[in-house]
């Protein structure tokens, strides 16, 4: 350990989200870091996932837009899509965000690995680099944020050709003329709205009665009519249980005895985190189906072990894992000397990039009915709104829940048009404890869909 007056010594094993948040927050902080990251810097589930996956729902957009332009008092345009272009354009933005990630590590004094770490102690971390050497580093904190990859069940059979998982997709090999999707969680939907924006036939296997388990209710009905006016086909209350794939197609067998017959399949049916081979044992540290479990500080049962990021087991969303990474440096380095504020992943937003956008935060309507909690929920549609008829697209509501007695917001969901953007006036009201009475107080521009905010909060 280091002695009084030594720099800090940190490992960090993975440089995604939290783990590049955590080095260079630790490095402002004084500490001596180093971050070991073995295929990207940025984080595989980042940049290889998130980011191609809103840059070709970015494109698929204005395809849609440009197809409408009659809607928007244009002569028709005709677009089509240029697969390889879109590839480049992909290949393009992750390497622009890996090399601004690579050089602010570089500005902030961190020192980085190309290789594949494991604890072979509670303090020492052996480094395998990707010429085949290996280092031994001395650790004061270490901290884990190896991220996770896409579940792939025995009975799938992916072959990354016609059976892909999302790591296949973005983009896959050729443009699927029939994609089946299974999976109806957020990544599934994005996957349909995507495909079916270039083009593609889209089938979804939704498990449940609804898509989007979990979500809102009302939510969830716009984006399944949607889907339906579309064209997409939705198999409801069916779970993929077999796969047949050969040059002709795909067959993806339920267990209620249906089939879809497509070109290709892509499972979105979850993660599994990327705990395998680090030295957990070794090194004492607990897990809890392959997580390291955490507390409040992110640290896991060694106390100057910690994890972030999807290894944390927590919400596996990029703001989170980022601000894992600040907490954790803050709290190893002893910048919590007073009373401070934990991470509160209840107050999390989150986003879906369909069409329409969905987004959330904070308490949901259905949750609190079913808890039994007093709640006072408003909704306004974006039908209201000036400037959702000027964009020609009225579609969708914003709903914000609050305490009846005292007004403050306590969440909120928003479907529509920029979802993901307005959403982050109900997350600083809910982080703030503001009232509704705020946010009606609060002089939104005119047009624009943020006045819709204040009419729900009337």
């Amino acid at each position: 350990m280091a002695s009084q007056g030594e720099r800090k010594r940190f490992v960090i094993i993975g440089g995604g989200p939290g783990g590049t948040t955590c080095a260079t927050y630790a490095a402002r902080f004084g500490a001596h870091v180093t971050v070991v990251e073995r295929d990207i810097v940025g984080g595989a589930a980042h940049l290889l996932d998130c980011i191609p996956s809103k840059a070709m729902i970015a494109t698929g957009g204005a395809m849609s837009m440009m197809k409408d332009a009659t809607e928007m008092g244009l002569a028709r345009v005709d677009v089509e899509l240029d697969f390889e272009a879109l590839r480049s354009r992909i290949t393009d933005i992750e390497d622009r965000l890996e090399a601004s990630m690579t050089d602010l590590l570089s500005s902030q004094g961190v020192r980085l690995i190309e290789g594949t770490g494991r604890l072979l102690s509670a303090n020492d971390v052996e480094v395998t680099t990707k010429d085949g050497g290996t280092e031994l580093l001395a650790a004061d904190v270490v901290v884990l944020s190896t991220g996770s990859r896409p579940r792939v069940p025995d009975w799938a059979g992916v072959d990354g050709l016609r059976v892909l998982t999302t790591r296949d997709a973005y983009p896959p090999p050729e443009l699927p003329e029939h994609l089946i999707v299974v999976g109806s969680g957020v990544t599934g939907v994005e996957f349909v709205h995507m495909f079916n924006s270039f083009g593609s036939e889209v089938s979804l296997i939704v498990s449940r009665q609804q898509v989007l388990p979990g979500k809102d209710p009302e939510v969830a009905a716009v984006l399944e009519q949607s889907f339906i006016d579309r064209g997409v086909k939705l198999l409801m209350g069916a779970r993929a249980s077999s796969i047949d794939a050969d040059d002709d197609g795909v067959k993806v067998h339920t267990d209620d005895g249906r089939v879809a017959h497509g070109s290709h399949v892509l499972l979105a049916i979850g993660s599994i985190p990327n705990s395998e081979n680090l030295g957990l044992e070794a090194a004492g540290v607990e897990t809890d189906r392959g997580y390291v479990k955490v507390d409040h500080n992110c640290r896991s049962n060694v106390p100057h072990i910690y994890a972030a990021g999807d290894l944390s087991g927590r919400l596996p969303l990029s703001s989170v894992a980022s601000t894992q990474g600040r907490k954790i440096a803050e709290h190893a380095m002893g910048r919590h000397a007073g009373p401070h504020r934990h991470i509160d992943y209840d107050k999390a937003a989150s986003a879906i990039f369909t069409d329409p956008e969905i987004a959330d935060v904070g308490v949901a309507e259905a949750d609190a009915f079913a808890e039994g909690r007093k709640i006072r929920v408003t909704k306004v549609p974006f039908s209201v709104s000036a400037k959702a008829l000027i964009n020609n697209d009225p579609r969708g509501f914003v709903k914000i829940v609050s305490d009846p007695a005292t007004g403050v917001v306590m969440g909120g969901s928003i479907v529509g048009r920029h979802a993901a953007e307005l959403i982050s006036v109900i997350a600083l009201a809910v982080s703030a404890g503001l009232t509704v009475g705020d946010l009606v107080e609060s002089l939104f521009v005119h047009p624009a869909l943020a006045e819709v905010l204040g009419e729900a909060a009337e």
